[in-house]
């Protein structure tokens, strides 16, 4: 598997794949195959599909650990850019599609619903982790200091699941809250009693 994961097509093959859903959900706005409101199912669609990649990024470390495979930890990085892009157009198609762009009205709207709130706070909460996702970010700041930096990275999954509760709250629909938070539990859970040997 390391084989596999060390090789230089990793990295562009899991761009590939993470662009994906983007390149399909730009094809279906403009072939209008979103149903009756293309907004509202691209707005949904961009957010659920960030928290996707946040499981994703954060199942590293334990497939690192439950395979021997070190090579994954390549491709975290890479995946944690890619949350915070589609968590950047999920929060821009809000402030579009909802808002038109009004920074009064934005920030009249993220100060009276409490989910916009959580979920603006963890998005914000990702821009200096991209921010400093770069190898020059990481020699300027210091390796303990980047790791000590990037430990937000685990607060996001908590602060994403509150959002999506939240924003499901209203239609009483908590099947896909429940999976996300046995995943995103299970996923932290590893961190915090892990064997160590």
């Amino acid at each position: 598997m390391n084989r596999w994961l060390l090789h230089p097509w990793a990295k562009p093959l899991l761009w590939l794949l993470l662009a994906a859903p983007l390149a399909w959900l730009t094809w279906a706005a403009w072939q209008d195959q979103l149903g009756a409101n293309p907004a509202e199912a691209l707005l949904r669609s961009l957010g659920d599909w960030t928290l996707r990649m946040l499981c994703l990024t954060l199942a590293i470390s334990p497939l690192r650990d439950w395979t021997g495979a070190s090579g994954w930890l390549r491709l975290r990085r890479n995946l944690g850019v890619a949350t915070f892009i589609y968590a950047t157009l999920h929060w821009l198609a809000y402030a579009w599609f909802d808002q038109g762009l009004d920074l009064p009205a934005l920030w009249a709207d993220v100060t009276k619903r409490p989910f916009i709130l959580v979920g603006t706070a963890a998005w914000l909460a990702m821009v200096p982790l991209a921010a400093t996702s770069f190898n020059a970010a990481i020699r300027w700041l210091g390796g303990r200091a980047w790791k000590d930096l990037h430990k937000v990275t685990y607060a996001l999954g908590p602060l994403a699941l509150l959002h999506f509760f939240w924003m499901r709250a209203g239609k009483q629909d908590f099947l896909e809250v429940a999976l996300y938070a046995l995943v995103i539990g299970a996923l932290l859970g590893w961190r915090r009693f892990k064997p160590q040997g």
